[in-house]
């Protein structure tokens, strides 16, 4: 071999040493590198709601589920059946119409509605009990008691002598009380010095007049 030619040989272990050592860092590397977490499976979905499977059979006639044969309807307006009936006249009075007193009293009481209006009877269907008058200033004796009543258009009747239902007078023994009219004092059975005069019902009100 010629003097000062590179000797060749002597380099091949180095590069093994390095292409080794290079190997294992790309190995290292690939070790402590994260590895990507696999894709989770898509959940189950949810079973069908039992009232979805119940719906999608057909009822058992006769059970809750079975459609009523005969299902209460109601109109717009109307209240429903749960409900009570309302006491505005604006719902038992169609628009445009006027009824007099004892129609809409009537109405009331057929739609059921005893409250407010509907409290009193209708106008003429309980005429007051015409007897003998009591003067306010005019005592009393025990057994006997002062009947006020009002007109249908309000006005005020003088008091009418009745009985006592509770503590009637012994004039009054062996007579009916159960009513009102079996109440009703007789001249015959007056207290002494009461004057026999009997109640004037006053005449209705004019229109345009007021009430006394």
């Amino acid at each position: 071999m010629a003097a000062g030619a590179p000797q060749s040989g002597g380099w091949q272990p180095a590069v093994a040493y390095l292409l080794l050592a290079l190997g294992l860092v790309l190995v290292a590397v690939w070790l402590l590198w994260p590895q990507p977490e696999p894709e989770a499976a898509p959940a189950a979905e949810p079973a069908a709601p039992a009232a979805s499977v119940l719906a999608a059979r057909p009822p058992v006639p006769g059970s809750a589920a079975s459609p009523v044969l005969n299902p209460v309807h109601t109109h717009p307006g109307e209240p429903a059946a749960s409900e009570p009936p309302s006491d505005d006249l604006a719902a038992h009075v169609p628009p445009g119409q006027a009824p007099s007193m004892k129609e809409v009293i009537e109405r009331l009481h057929q739609a059921g509605v005893h409250t407010g209006l509907g409290a009193f009877n209708p106008p003429g269907t309980r005429p007051p009990l015409v007897g003998l008058a009591v003067p306010e200033d005019f005592v009393l004796p025990p057994g006997y008691v002062r009947h006020h009543q009002a007109t249908d258009d309000g006005q005020r009747i003088e008091a009418v002598l009745m009985f006592d239902p509770e503590h009637p007078p012994p004039a009054a023994a062996g007579r009916s009380l159960a009513t009102a009219q079996d109440r009703l004092v007789p001249p015959e059975l007056a207290p002494p010095g009461l004057p026999p005069r009997r109640i004037v019902i006053p005449p209705p009100i004019e229109p345009g007049r007021a009430v006394p």
